[in-house]
């Protein structure tokens, strides 16, 4: 899904393959998941200042107030997307740009929808120094999903919304599947939404913690947080 192996050539692969195996200790099982966080360099996609951490499993800072989230709660919303290597992905809630890194080794095509120009144009940067080429982030609203390149076999919020927005089930392929936190801005749970016949079925899965989904199928856009 990218130009090489685009984990190859640093000195971290041995970091990488620890935070695999804390993964799998924790229950991730897909195969290509755990071959994605093997492959794709989380430090190139966050500050200097924490790039010491960068392999933790643990959610760190990055640029404009927002945060990286935990490697196990992205490696678990990627094994309930399910994606085939020909599939269209939507990202809602770009950030660094790591998590659109993993949906590239996923996916065929992925189309990241990021709030914040700063954000946007650092994980441009991030993207295309690590030699992802079938990945795109875009400025915008991402709670109306990006209709021109609907419909989307998986979609990945990255932020929490306090309902679902419509405009990301209409945008959902059949068959397709969504997973996103949903809650007020201090507790969520990880949700799984699947289409099935023109109808979506709602499973919960756990507890998570993320940043306000802000937009007009989100939180307030005046309020804090998001992205």
């Amino acid at each position: 899904m990218v130009a090489g192996r685009i984990g190859a050539g640093d000195s971290y692969g041995g970091f990488r393959a620890r935070l695999v195996e804390t993964l799998r200790d924790k229950g991730i099982a897909d195969l290509r998941v755990l071959h994605a966080v093997a492959s794709v360099p989380r430090h190139r996609f966050v500050p200097d200042s924490v790039r010491h951490r960068a392999y933790e499993d643990s959610a760190l800072p990055i640029a404009a107030g927002q945060t990286i989230s935990q490697p196990y709660v992205q490696a678990r919303s990627l094994e309930l997307l399910r994606l085939g290597q020909n599939d269209r992905v939507l990202e809602v809630g770009a950030g660094s740009g790591y998590q659109t890194a993993l949906l590239a080794e996923l996916a065929s095509t992925v189309l990241a929808v990021e709030r914040i120009p700063e954000l946007a144009k650092a994980a441009r940067a991030a993207l295309e120094d690590v030699g992802v080429r079938n990945a795109t982030v875009v400025v915008g609203d991402g709670t109306l999903g990006w209709r021109a390149y609907a419909p989307f076999d998986g979609i990945v919020v990255a932020a929490a919304s306090p309902m679902i927005p419509q405009p990301l089930l209409e945008q959902l392929a059949p068959g397709g599947r969504l997973v996103i936190p949903l809650g007020d801005e201090e507790q969520q749970v990880l949700t799984l939404i699947e289409e099935r016949n023109g109808e979506f079925r709602q499973t919960t899965i756990s507890d998570v913690r993320f940043v306000p989904l802000l937009g007009q199928f989100g939180f307030n856009p005046g309020s804090t947080g998001g992205g």
